[in-house]
């Protein structure tokens, strides 16, 4: 006798089966609060808001640019708990930086050469292990030829360069057939702006211990004029707060904001 063909049988689900449900308002404050903590702290411990004060990274960076800096993925092995991966610093990186000598100063450059590299400038290509390199990124906002600037470090400085003392006295010792050798733990850093920076070339190499972090995005950028960062009085810092406040709307770069730094 042949066997019945089999069926296919639909079955209750299993007694005392979890069905899922709809949270509950109090878990989803819950669930918004845990979020919102777990944002906080990746601001607080990762992030760092920098403000741009000057033009020597432009068309990068303008003026008035603020930037979130990421101060954990280039922070050195055993510097504390990383939320992001840790990389090393690599060329075309844009840092920002305590500037050697003075540590108060917080700059920000295009990192051009890591430890190791031959660096020079020929009539204002930048050449490193004796390749030019194409930099799409960098602008020529004037027109005058300056040797030291131009033809670095072939063409010696000149007494109304503006390099400081400590590198004017060592910047020999680095130099090896015309071309800047970059020591260890130490990067070269040069503005995007490169005729209007005050770079690598003028106070000498960023020590790694120096670096903060790279700039991530652009939060908020607003037509500030440079001297409005240097104000001090609490006269001039009210005016200040007003003035963004009454142009917050007009002055604001809205077609910049949430850019990512490259």
């Amino acid at each position: 006798m042949t066997a019945p063909a089999s069926q296919d049988v639909s079955r209750p689900p299993a007694k005392g089966a979890a069905l899922k449900q709809k949270e509950t308002p109090l878990e989803v404050i819950a669930s918004t609060a845990a979020t919102l903590v777990i944002v906080m702290f990746i601001f607080a411990f990762n992030l760092q808001a920098f403000a741009i004060p000057t033009g020597s990274m432009e068309k990068t960076l303008l003026i008035g640019d603020h930037v979130f800096v990421d101060r954990i993925s280039l922070a050195p092995p055993g510097s504390g708990p990383h939320l992001l991966p840790y990389r090393s610093i690599r060329r075309g990186d844009i840092v920002v930086f305590y500037k050697p000598g003075e540590p108060d100063l917080h700059l920000v450059k295009r990192v051009v050469g890591i430890p190791g590299d031959h660096i020079r400038l020929a009539g204002r290509v930048l050449y490193v292990n004796g390749v030019p390199q194409p930099e799409p990124y960098v602008e020529h906002s004037i027109g005058d030829y300056n040797a030291f600037r131009d033809d670095f470090p072939s063409a010696a400085a000149g007494y109304a360069d503006p390099l400081t003392p400590q590198w004017r006295a060592e910047i020999a010792r680095h130099i090896e057939h015309g071309e800047l050798v970059v020591p260890p733990d130490c990067y070269f850093g040069m503005g995007d702006n490169r005729d209007n920076s005050l770079d690598s070339r003028y106070w000498g190499f960023i020590p790694r211990q120096n670096v903060i972090g790279t700039p991530w995005f652009i939060y908020w950028s607003f037509t500030t004029p440079p001297d409005d960062y240097l104000k001090t009085s609490l006269r001039d810092r009210v005016a200040s707060t007003m003035h963004v406040v009454l142009h917050f709307v007009d002055e604001t770069r809205w077609q910049r904001m949430f850019r990512t730094v490259r």
